[in-house]
């Protein structure tokens, strides 16, 4: 059977996250829905990473097969318009792709970067207040960062998610990179926290952000992140970043 890949972008604020959950808006629930009406049949979809609600995506991946007959029914461009014309207007459908046969969107991604936004300002960031968190105190930097190196690399990261969703399941990653660095989108002054990782625990992401935040508020020294990462235990990391300035940003394969 032909596989088809998708890739999604989506604002995260109207769905109650990617998977699909009975009676909730969510994004696969939407996509799904939408290629059943086009084939007739239930077509299930495979994501690159599962997005909880609220958070956003600029660079999702998702994947699913059809067969040869249903293949070639629609050009490319074809598919992409009626799916676009049948889905929510906050998630866009911007490319079709046709990887080789058996491919995962899941389980062939290779790395995953989020990308996290933070208004340090004392000002309301009005162009991207739903893509950020606002954080009027200032923030240090160079703390961040160098909390941030002891999370390079293997680990257990089971501090760094849902304790729920951490009960009898493995809770090592491997962390590429953490990169914080101040940046300008549409004039307006953010620092952008990007974190590149094989794959991620439920909320590990926003867990790692809300965790360095405190080191950058001067709450915590820098060190104190690793002590984080040795107890195991998600009561001793930082607060839960806020979803809405969490942007799944790509997958690379």
């Amino acid at each position: 059977m032909p596989t088809f890949a998708l890739k999604l972008s989506y604002d995260g604020k109207p769905f109650c996250g990617f998977a699909r959950q009975p009676g909730m808006l969510t994004v696969q629930g939407e996509l799904e829905h939408a290629l059943e009406m086009l084939y007739r049949r239930p077509v299930q979809t495979v994501c690159a990473g599962r997005t909880d609600s609220g958070v956003h995506a600029l660079g999702q991946v998702v994947s699913f097969d059809l067969t040869e007959d249903e293949a070639g029914i629609r050009r490319d461009d074809a598919l992409m318009r009626s799916l676009n014309a049948l889905t929510h207007d906050r998630m866009s459908v911007c490319e079709v792709l046709h990887p080789q046969e058996g491919f995962s969107a899941r389980f062939d991604a290779k790395a995953r970067e989020y990308r996290y936004f933070i208004a340090n300002t004392s000002y309301p960031p009005l162009v991207m207040g739903d893509f950020s968190w606002q954080i009027t105190s200032p923030l240090d930097i160079g703390a961040m960062r160098e909390g941030a190196s002891y999370l390079i690399g293997e680990h257990d990261f089971k501090s760094f998610c849902m304790a729920v969703s951490a009960v009898g399941k493995p809770t090592c990653r491997n962390v590429i990179s953490i990169d914080i660095d101040p940046v300008e989108v549409m004039g307006q002054q953010l620092i952008c926290i990007k974190v590149v990782g094989s794959s991620f625990l439920h909320s590990m992401v926003r867990t790692i952000v809300g965790t360095l935040v405190a080191v950058g508020r001067g709450k915590r020294k820098p060190e104190w992140v690793g002590e984080v990462l040795e107890a195991r235990r998600r009561e001793a990391a930082g607060e839960n970043a806020p979803a809405q300035g969490l942007i799944f940003w790509e997958v690379r394969y």
